[in-house]
């Protein structure tokens, strides 16, 4: 049984889905819990429930300034920085390329990539000061695999996996762990806005298809431990059957 007792863990896009499962399961793993998230109300009430460990700050990651605030905060409270997971991010308008609005396009590239450039950016001083920490990036399949109306989505999370390879060959050697996670398709809000557009072959699948938001949460603790070391700066894929049989998961 993991325990993260004395460690801090910062969520960003904690307010639901895999962000909301994985605050949660560090919760129960006797981590200091920080949700960050745009919905204030929402991360509040969670926090609430996970007690007096678990800290709801209100974040755009789309904003630098927000992103440094976010992280002296956590640090104020808490003490140490030991594991940030860069799991906020958005899928929407789905429009192919033709049809596409540049100003969303632009602002989902803000929010999926560059909100997880501030998050490291802003991450690093504390977790250097501690002699090391773990970032974790939420990155896709998509990355790999182009998607009729999704070139915004797929274009970011291609840059997210290079982010993290480059994050580890310039960190390592100062104990900064970096990892991608890979879910495949989550039983997530994101789903059902993917399902209504109707495009693609991705909104065609089966709400029992997806997994529940519970295994990214399992596979994100275990990539914060040594039994990860092997994927460091590459990408963990929960569709990989021998990464699930490691985690524990069937």
């Amino acid at each position: 049984m993991l325990d993260f007792t004395n460690k801090t863990i910062i969520i960003t896009g904690a307010s639901r889905g895999i962000g909301e499962a994985s605050a949660n399961y560090f919760s129960n793993l006797n981590a200091n819990v920080v949700l960050a998230a745009r919905s204030k109300s929402k991360i509040a009430e969670i926090a609430d429930k996970l007690g007096k460990n678990a800290l709801a700050i209100e974040c755009n990651v789309a904003d630098p300034t927000q992103v440094n605030s976010l992280m002296v905060k956590s640090s104020k409270v808490f003490g140490t920085i030991d594991v940030l997971i860069n799991n906020a991010g958005i899928i929407d308008p789905i429009q192919r390329i033709e049809h596409s609005d540049p100003v969303a396009w632009g602002q989902l590239i803000d929010t999926n990539l560059k909100g997880l450039y501030y998050g490291i950016r802003y991450a690093l001083p504390f977790m250097k000061s501690n002699n090391g920490g773990t970032i974790l990036n939420v990155g896709s399949g998509a990355a790999k695999t182009p998607l009729e109306g999704w070139s915004h989505y797929c274009s970011s999370k291609a840059a997210v996996h290079h982010l993290t390879s480059c994050l580890h060959k310039e960190e390592v050697e100062n104990g900064i762990r970096a990892l991608t996670l890979s879910p495949g398709t989550v039983a997530t809000d994101m789903q059902k806005i993917i399902a209504k557009s109707g495009i693609n072959s991705v909104s065609e699948l089966s709400w029992e298809e997806h997994i529940d938001a519970h295994w990214p949460a399992m596979a994100l603790a275990w990539m914060t431990t040594s039994e990860s070391d092997g994927w460091l700066g590459q990408t963990v894929s929960l569709r990989d059957k021998k990464i699930r049989e490691l985690i524990g998961l069937k």
